[in-house]
């Protein structure tokens, strides 16, 4: 029999508000009832707000594409991420997040892609070496080593100094220790007020979220001294603090690349971490397409070319299905400018509208085998439609991830690498468990077994 990955349990269809609120701090994925996985739309009444969460795909291209401008990011996900994130073009709206994309999205345009490669591969290769050790003696847990490589590409590209580098190891274990204390969204997502209002945060969470700030704020400055002395390296860093916006002329401060580099880390280490020790497991879990991956990575052989990026189509169906089911940001809140009327009812302006990639991936109405690991669906009429109109693991139109191509490369890559040198097998009795905090991770984490392939 076909395993079926974990997902967890949902909670039942009636609870208080309060016993909603506990379960909501949590874990987001099991407080939300099963009828999310088949509903196109539901509401959500409660004292502070409205929310509608919208599973109909003309609604979330309405949000997402036609009209994005008229559905701003809401600040109740800000209120939880701004001790972090600060001012970053994940968390604005208007004119603000136009001149930052603006300035930041030409360091991840398609050849820059090629200019990282080098120091992804090489990312990679430390990679593979951690995965040896850290199973050497038997069974471990994955998640840690998938945080270390995803930090590393990210230093690498973005700073062209190793995870291993004094400050970027600090940054590293403080980023650890704010993700254990930070919930995906903080108490105060439920209560609408000024940016000045308490926001209730551990002292942990703000403790950890100053260091790492000041930890980049250091790595900043040097930068911008090496831009000044003509010495700094053709990295993102260097790209994104000389793009001028074109319409303005203005680059970024450092108070502002800060912010910028903060959502770079976020985005690009935590998301990318959740996503490749999902991947992980699903490939140790379905011997047959972890072999056929491993078959496809013998193109790896050859050395770090860019060209063998498309030769990884096997590994880029399995990690787009991985995606599919464990896609690291689970929900974006979204919020009303005037009242919508959305399928049979109007919400009313300031309402909260939930996206949730989490249950539309699974919509038990809109994908075939909606709960089953089958990567050969992307070539299935099914499969292609559900990918233009249910698939948004990096969000969809102006405001899509400004990495996803980025991520694109790096989780086939670094899979491949893995599973080319290693075999990977689930431990009996410790199934993960999806929870979801910052990012779609494992209660007690993700455990596997390696073996080194005679090859």
């Amino acid at each position: 029999m076909t395993p079926i990955p974990p997902k967890p349990p949902s909670r039942p269809d009636k609870v208080s508000l309060w016993r909603y609120l506990r379960l909501f701090r949590a874990d987001i994925l099991s407080a939300q009832p099963a009828k999310l996985y088949r509903a196109w739309m539901a509401e959500f009444r409660t004292p502070f707000f409205r929310s509608y969460l919208a599973n109909d795909p003309t609604l979330v291209r309405r949000v997402l594409r036609e009209r994005p401008d008229d559905f701003p990011k809401s600040d109740r996900i800000g209120a939880g991420l701004r001790p972090l994130l600060g001012n970053s073009v994940f968390l604005t709206n208007g004119a603000t997040w136009k001149r930052q994309r603006r300035i930041i999205d030409p360091a991840f345009e398609g050849g820059r892609l090629r200019d990282t490669f080098p120091a992804m591969w090489a990312a990679g290769e430390a990679a593979v070496d951690r995965f040896g050790r850290a199973g050497q003696d038997g069974p471990f847990d994955v998640e840690p080593e998938t945080s270390h490589a995803a930090a590393d590409v990210i230093f690498r590209t973005l700073f062209s100094i190793p995870i291993e580098h004094a400050v970027a190891r600090q940054v590293f274990d403080q980023f650890r220790a704010h993700q254990r204390t930070q919930p995906i969204l903080n108490l105060a997502a439920f209560l609408r007020g000024p940016r000045w209002m308490p926001r209730f945060f551990r002292l942990e969470t703000k403790r950890t979220a100053h260091a790492i700030r000041a930890l980049i704020a250091r790595l900043t400055r040097d930068r911008m001294a090496q831009i000044a002395a003509g010495t700094a390296p053709d990295d993102l860093a260097t790209k994104i603090m000389t793009t001028a916006d074109p319409q303005t002329g203005d680059r970024f401060d450092t108070a502002e690349m800060v912010d910028q580099v903060a959502i770079f880390f976020l985005a690009g280490h935590e998301t990318s971490a959740s996503a490749l020790a999902w991947t992980l497991y699903l490939a140790a879990l379905h011997p047959d397409w972890q072999e056929r991956v491993a078959e496809e990575a013998r193109a790896l052989d050859a050395g770090p070319d860019f060209k063998v990026m498309s030769q990884l189509t096997i590994s880029r169906d399995v990690f787009r299905e991985a995606l599919r089911l464990y896609p690291p940001v689970p929900m974006m809140v979204r919020e009303t400018c005037q009242a919508e009327r959305m399928r049979d009812r109007t919400a009313p302006a300031g309402s909260q509208v939930v996206l949730s990639p989490w249950h539309l991936h699974r919509h038990s109405r809109l994908w075939d085998n909606p709960d089953g690991f089958d990567p050969a669906r992307w070539e299935t009429e099914n499969g292609k439609t559900c990918q233009r109109d249910a698939y948004i693991p990096f969000s969809a139109g102006p405001r899509v991830c400004t990495g996803a191509g980025f991520a694109m490369v790096e989780g086939p890559l670094l899979l491949s690498m893995i599973l080319r040198r290693y075999r990977l097998r689930p431990v009996a009795g410790r199934d993960p468990v999806p929870v979801a905090h910052l990012t779609v991770r494992s209660r007690d984490g993700i455990w596997l077994t390696l073996d080194r392939r005679a090859d």
